[in-house]
């Protein structure tokens, strides 16, 4: 469950944001009537006029800096490293390497997936939880993942562009209070979702959009190796929730991605035209819906009655994985390893077993163990962010900072970090005793969360340590003079009136 966060000054920001942005582009806004029918863009296309592709970038980015603000992100980087592996399979098969895709999960028990400009996509733990194989996980992605390449939120902002400025602005921060003044008790994520999604239910997308995009997405899907039938397999598991629900209780999905009779008889038409998979779902999706099923609990209590409904000997290995997540979270760690162990022995290809299984080695003290279990996964599956990720953790807690920073640091230098992995470095380095390091890592982090003034005084802070390298020195400061670069007016007012604060790196933030 997310914490509770203050509405009411990321509305205004977010209105403000989508104020500038429309004044920015007023004389386009109130100049010229283009064509009702806008066909698919391609360089030329005037939507880039409105909002070319950088600037969508640059809103999906701030965009997304508010999401992560919230905490609403679920931070569990085996669910995060799922989610990206099956989405950038389906976006090689659509994207032209135009958009760098993030794929990310939020904590929001409602059933929605949404996509952000830039290629940012955002799919509710609800969602996950709700599909049936992950053919239908699949077939959602894939969908948002055409309405991000074929530019729809750009298309419609040019089918619109006589709207009045301010009453888009307004409408904007609308749709965001609206969603903030919902249940007090429902998951605070769908604040941030609300700004996530603002755009892109404000514009409200045409027919034709969401035709497009499944036919974008079932070809994708396809090419993919998925079952091309997924798409439409989920919007009849939606459109049954639909009939005899009252409004209020309408799934999410269907509010913004409207399914009718029609479009699923369309989506299985078009996916007959394509060889079906017949491929058995991945270990991995059964794991990250085991993971967030136990999550999803309130108790630790709850999480193992639910997984031992079944008999041990009755149960797939997937609900066996499940019992043994839920059984960690109990503190019932002999009995979670005995699973995590039998579960590896039968099946050596799957991460999570061993992950699992070290954690639980380590929770029991068998600490030599523990490091072992985890050395022989490294081996087999070099760079696996999760693994190393885990890894990381146990050996600072066993006091081998050094080795969790040279292994961590190996991994950035090969695989583009989230924010809170670069946050751990920074503690692997602090912890280390590597303090100027440190600090250059919690700068990156503040830089990767949107405070660029943050981000240059711990350079600064880091300038003025004792011990500093010159290498080090002039790094820090020709990063200084890179960030000040993008920095407006206001923001450089800022930096000369702050000073850097002392903040240790082992807890930075």
């Amino acid at each position: 469950m997310t914490k509770p966060i203050e509405y009411l000054p990321l509305i205004n920001a977010f209105c403000k944001r989508a104020l500038l942005l429309l004044c920015v582009t007023a004389v386009v806004f109130t100049s010229g009537a283009g064509a009702d029918d806008i066909q698919i863009p391609d360089m030329g296309s005037p939507a880039d006029a409105i909002l070319n592709k950088t600037t969508e970038a640059q809103i999906g980015r701030a965009i997304m800096r508010d999401i992560r603000r919230s905490g609403a992100l679920v931070e569990d980087p085996q669910i995060t490293e799922y989610i990206n592996d099956v989405g950038h399979r389906i976006a090689a098969q659509t994207n032209d390497g135009d958009y760098s895709f993030t794929f990310f999960v939020v904590d929001d028990p409602r059933i929605n997936a949404f996509a952000l400009p830039g290629g940012y996509i955002g799919v509710h733990t609800g969602l996950i939880d709700a599909t049936r194989n992950e053919d239908e996980l699949a077939g959602v992605l894939a969908h948002e993942i055409a309405h991000v390449t074929q530019r729809h939120i750009a298309r419609a902002v040019h089918a619109n562009q006589r709207q009045s400025i301010l009453t888009t602005a307004l409408m904007l921060g609308a749709v965001i209070l609206g969603a903030a003044g919902g249940d007090a008790d429902a998951v605070q994520g769908a604040i941030a979702i609300a700004q996530g999604t603002a755009a892109q239910q404000q514009i409200n997308f045409t027919r034709s959009n969401e035709y497009e995009a499944d036919r974008i997405g079932i070809l994708a899907l396809a090419e993919a190796g998925f079952d091309p039938q997924g798409m439409a397999s989920f919007f009849e598991v939606m459109s049954r929730q639909q009939l005899g629900a009252p409004d209020t209780r309408m799934p999410e999905f269907l509010r913004t991605h409207p399914v009718t009779t029609a479009r699923i008889a369309e989506a299985r038409s078009r996916a007959r035209e394509y060889l079906r998979s017949k491929s058995a779902d991945s270990k991995n999706y059964g794991i990250a819906q085991a993971r967030l099923r136990v999550a999803a609990f309130q108790t630790p209590e709850q999480a193992v009655e639910y997984f031992e409904r079944r008999d041990y000997a009755n149960q797939t290995d997937i609900e066996r994985y499940g019992r043994a997540v839920a059984y960690q979270r109990a503190d019932r760690h002999l009995e979670a390893s005995r699973i995590f162990d039998d579960l590896a022995e039968g099946d050596q290809t799957v991460i999570a077993y061993y992950i699992g299984l070290g954690q639980t080695q380590l929770a029991l003290e068998q600490y030599a163990s523990g490091q072992a279990i985890f050395d022989q996964a490294i081996e087999l599956f070099p760079r696996n962010v999760p693994l190393v990720i885990h890894y990381g953790e146990m050996l600072l807690q066993l006091g081998k900072a050094e080795q969790a920073h040279t292994m961590l640091l190996d991994l950035m230098n090969n695989v583009p970090p989230t924010p809170e992995q670069v946050r751990l470095i920074a503690r692997a380095a602090s912890e280390a005793g590597d303090e100027a390091e440190a600090l250059y890592y919690l700068s990156e982090y503040r830089l990767m969360t949107g405070d660029l003034i943050g981000g240059v005084n711990f350079l600064r802070q880091a300038l003025t340590l004792p011990e500093l390298q010159e290498i080090q020195r002039i790094r820090f400061e020709a990063r200084i003079d890179f960030i000040r670069e993008f920095m407006t007016e206001e923001q450089l007012i800022q930096l000369q009136r702050s000073r850097p604060v002392s903040v240790s790196a082992r807890s930075g933030s």
